[in-house]
């Protein structure tokens, strides 16, 4: 079976352990993502949100070719430790209809050459002034600016880094919201390629 792993943060300049081949590619199916999760490490993390314009995602190739195995990697990657963790690691392949978010997912695969396809389904999340509960929704963007701008020490350097080291191609309103009030412009190393054909 091959398998593909779709990508939109981190995973594109830290890949870790995940057993992909080869860069990630810029020429992947197109999804709602946003800087909407208020993430364990202070963070404001990429993921999907349906409420965001569709972007284009980024992809690559895995070593694995068996589906379970391939999203037990990713699991351990993204540090999911849930005992209920299947939900949060997004899977299609070709006995399945495309997700609500990726509609184009079986398209795309087909011209990929990909029997199946995996992606982190972490949604937004935030933690409301003065609530110690976290709301699983998008927080408002005054939120986020107002949360960025009191972050310091290694905190704040975290957050700026991930913002920084974003794929370029990843523009959404929120980060030209924060690019504009703090000056967290694009920094990465330039580590794609513009097509999906093996090098």
């Amino acid at each position: 079976m091959r398998i593909v792993c779709l990508g939109w943060g981190s995973l594109i300049w830290d890949a870790r352990e995940l057993p992909i081949q080869g860069p990630w590619l810029s020429d992947g199916p197109f999804a709602p993502v946003e800087f909407s999760r208020q993430s364990g490490n202070g963070r404001i993390t990429l993921v999907i949100d349906e409420a965001a314009t569709p972007v284009q995602l980024l992809w690559a190739r895995m070593t694995v070719s068996d589906l379970s195995e391939a999203m037990s990697t990713l699991k351990v990657r993204e540090g999911i430790t849930a005992r209920n963790w299947k939900p949060l690691i997004g899977n299609w392949s070709a006995t399945s209809n495309a997700p609500k978010s990726i509609p184009s997912l079986q398209s795309w695969a087909q011209q990929h050459d990909a029997d199946a396809v995996i992606w982190t389904a972490l949604g937004p999340q935030y933690t409301k002034q003065g609530e110690a509960k976290v709301t699983r929704e998008r927080p408002p963007i005054e939120w986020v600016l107002e949360y960025l701008v009191g972050l310091s020490g290694a905190t704040r350097d975290d957050a700026e880094g991930y913002f920084r080291n974003a794929p370029q191609q990843i523009v959404t309103e929120y980060r030209r919201q924060v690019e504009a009030r703090l000056g967290w412009t694009y920094q990465g190393q330039g580590t794609t390629h513009t097509t999906g054909e093996d090098k």
